[in-house]
């Protein structure tokens, strides 16, 4: 019976250790790239194009070498030419709309580049695991009451519209992302990244809409996901990174202590705004952001996506390796 006892303590202990060891794997971030390659696709338009360019924003080059083989949709992409339409209404449509099966299909198994850009040379085999989208910088024009609730989807009027509508509202942007969540949840298996839209330049806007745009974005990074109970979506605060820079439209601020960061950061995720602007700090003849600023969210955004990743695939080991409870059990 002691022996019974001794077999019966050591097998507690053991499974303890593994429990206990697990949360902490999963409480611990890390930044660092994937160990395996891992498919990608990014949905955007010009300005993601400028982003990814090698030239330019050097993102397809830095997403290369943290181990993501990455693909693209851009203009007149995909049935119905969908990839024209990316507004924050527009979400509706990919991922929860009467067509949006279609749509998804050919996003997920889509592998070629529709912009210039450095990638891996091969891809791994299946669809693409991270999907990446971001609207455009019209976006940042939001109108109406930013403390406003949002709209149930049944009766939100932004659905499947574009920037330029009456409805792009605060209220009605919330409703829509609230909404996707609903598909997100049931997708597990793909790892979700919103990258917020950029700020409008100071010719381009007005002190409302700048106002709004700050406090949307600052809603989708600090309150959206926080019901959400999983770790398949992320958001990453362009917005905000390209609200601050070191001086002029040329010169970021990169490294730099203070500023307007989304950003890993002495061994944390740090997402802050020590500088009181809502509008663009990178603009060039218009709200496109300059090589500067868009360097610079690229430094700060590959540690978030590693850690965002790392977190993700904890989450599904630990939901594969968890076994059922014996039925009839309680």
């Amino acid at each position: 019976q002691n022996e019974m006892k001794r077999i019966f303590w050591v097998t507690g202990l053991i499974w303890c250790l593994l429990l206990f060891g697990n949360i902490a794997i999963s409480a611990t971030l890390n930044p660092n790239p994937p160990a395996n390659p891992v498919r990608l696709i990014f949905i955007h338009h010009s300005t993601g194009e400028n982003w990814l360019n090698d030239e330019n924003g050097g993102l397809g080059i830095a997403l290369r070498d943290n181990n993501y083989y990455v693909s693209d949709t851009n203009y007149e992409w995909g049935p119905g030419s969908i990839g024209n339409r990316t507004d924050i209404g527009n979400w509706w449509e990919w991922f929860r709309g009467p067509d949006s099966s279609t749509y998804l299909n050919a996003l997920y198994n889509e592998g070629e580049q529709h912009c210039s850009y450095s990638r891996l040379s091969s891809a791994p085999s299946g669809e693409n695991e991270v999907i990446m989208f971001k609207s455009c910088f019209p976006n940042s024009a939001l109108q109406g009451d930013p403390n406003a609730s949002a709209p149930s989807i049944d009766n939100n009027p932004l659905k499947g519209e574009g920037s330029g509508s009456e409805n792009h509202t605060v209220a009605n942007a919330k409703g829509i992302y609230i909404d996707l969540l609903e598909y997100f949840r049931t997708r597990q298996d793909k790892l979700f990244v919103v990258i917020t839209a950029p700020p409008l330049m100071a010719s381009e806007t007005n002190t409302a809409q700048a106002a709004n745009a700050r406090a949307f974005n600052n809603w989708l990074v600090n309150e959206w996901l926080a019901n959400y109970p999983y770790k398949n979506v992320f958001v990453f605060d362009f917005y905000n990174v390209l609200t601050s820079n070191g001086g002029d439209a040329n010169t970021n601020d990169l490294g730099s202590e203070t500023g307007n960061h989304h950003r890993w950061w002495n061994g944390a995720i740090q997402h802050i705004q020590t500088v009181n602007n809502n509008k663009a700090a990178y603009p060039t003849d218009d709200s496109h952001p300059s090589q500067a600023g868009n360097l610079k969210a690229t430094a700060e955004f590959l540690p978030l996506l590693n850690v965002a990743y790392h977190q993700w695939k904890v989450e599904v080991a630990e939901t594969v390796s968890t076994p059922s409870a014996p039925s009839g059990s309680t």
